[in-house]
């Protein structure tokens, strides 16, 4: 009996989270962002990072950090989900949430992972965070003003 209650409980709270990434609360991103931070490889920073993007029709994918010897081979965790989400079939965003164990600042995807994000668009939004799950958001058009992206390759066709 004890088993079966746990099952129980434990498929409810799967359900429930299912339900809140189906309607996407800004909290339950972020808090798929803390969980997969946990999986971050960083044996040379020691700083933790992850991610979780939510695609247009409502699916999650998470990364984490995963640093390399070679230090520029290593990959950071909104680059790592964007990548599982694409390579999965997914290229349209809602939001992404960024965690880290920063607890008096907001963590703040670097340049490169800027660049990332605007390939996908610039109208959807970043969820940075704190260690205590609170966050500041902005969009990728505010943290990437006047940037590079895939219609400006375009437009140099038509030319």
């Amino acid at each position: 009996t004890h088993t079966h209650t746990h099952t129980h409980i434990h498929t409810h709270t799967l359900t429930c989270d299912l339900n809140i990434m189906n309607s996407w609360s800004p909290e339950a991103l972020v808090r798929k962002s803390q969980e997969a931070k946990e999986q971050a490889y960083c044996p040379y920073s020691k700083f933790r990072v992850g991610a979780a993007v939510l695609t247009s029709d409502g699916t999650v994918f998470t990364g984490c950090n995963v640093e390399n010897a070679c230090y520029t081979a290593g990959l950071c965790a909104e680059r790592t989900a964007i990548s599982k989400a694409v390579s999965e079939g997914h290229k349209s965003f809602k939001a992404i949430a960024i965690a880290s164990d920063l607890e008096d600042r907001f963590i703040s995807p670097c340049g490169a992972c800027r660049q990332f994000m605007r390939e996908f668009g610039s109208q959807w939004d970043v969820y940075m965070s704190k260690s205590d799950g609170s966050y500041k958001l902005m969009t990728v058009k505010e943290l990437l003003p006047c940037s590079f992206g895939p219609d400006d390759l375009r437009a140099r066709e038509n030319h």
